[in-house]
């Protein structure tokens, strides 16, 4: 009897596969596999080039405050870079760009959060009519705009400190963050002419090349020991 009871329980060790730990946040999630593959991360980048240049383009043609026709151009190209600006995102996420730490990962987070909310401005503001465009609920949205952006300049710095992202990636992305920080004071000080062209150029230069360059070495996105 004894003896059965016992060959029962080493079948059970035997055959009973190991489960795995719910409460370990393993990286990468297959081992030797890197977290994205190269092929995602150009689409991602392709993603962002084509938002930033739509956005750049409306600005270049019509400026940024507008009303009519051009403010809803305006308001759907920044939607597209705003979308462009989520596959970016998706890319830092999937390779903790802004380092390993619980705060890291959080703050992106918080800006997914941010961007959405900017988003839907983006997209409400674009398609509602004129009488609803100034309501609270818009007026409300409206403030995560320049919040998103202050959250992007944040993730590059950030980013660029902990070195998870190699070569020209490591710092492009501080470069393309720095639209608003660039912008917003120049608009204030040589008004909207002045600044359609600095904003729009500063586009192309920053998250226009980033997603170029994401999509030209996706492999810089992976710290040395994975690339």
């Amino acid at each position: 009897m004894a003896q059965a009871e016992r060959k029962t329980m080493d079948a059970q060790f035997s055959t009973t596969p190991a489960r795995a730990r719910t409460d370990v946040d393993a990286w990468p999630p297959v081992p030797g596999r890197p977290p994205i593959a190269a092929r995602t991360v150009r689409r991602l980048g392709l993603a962002l080039t084509a938002g930033t240049l739509a956005w750049a383009a409306s600005i270049f043609m019509y400026g940024t405050v507008n009303t009519g026709f051009e403010q809803r151009v305006g308001d759907l190209t920044g939607l597209a870079f705003q979308l462009g600006v989520f596959a970016l995102l998706t890319v830092q996420i999937r390779t903790r760009a802004t380092g390993t730490s619980r705060v890291a990962r959080v703050m992106l987070k918080v800006e997914l959060a941010l961007l959405g909310l900017a988003s839907l401005w983006s997209l409400l503001h674009g398609v509602l009519p004129e009488s609803a465009q100034d309501g609270v609920a818009l007026a409300v949205l409206d403030v995560f705009w320049p919040l998103s952006m202050l959250g992007m300049m944040v993730i590059g710095v950030k980013l660029a400190l902990a070195g998870q992202w190699r070569g020209p990636l490591r710092w492009w992305p501080l470069v393309a963050e720095t639209w608003g920080v660039v912008t917003v004071p120049l608009f204030i000080a040589v008004g909207e002419e002045g600044a359609r062209w600095v904003g729009g150029g500063h586009l192309v230069i920053g998250y226009a090349a980033l997603g170029a360059l994401l999509a030209l070495r996706p492999e810089l996105v992976l710290p040395a020991e994975r690339g």
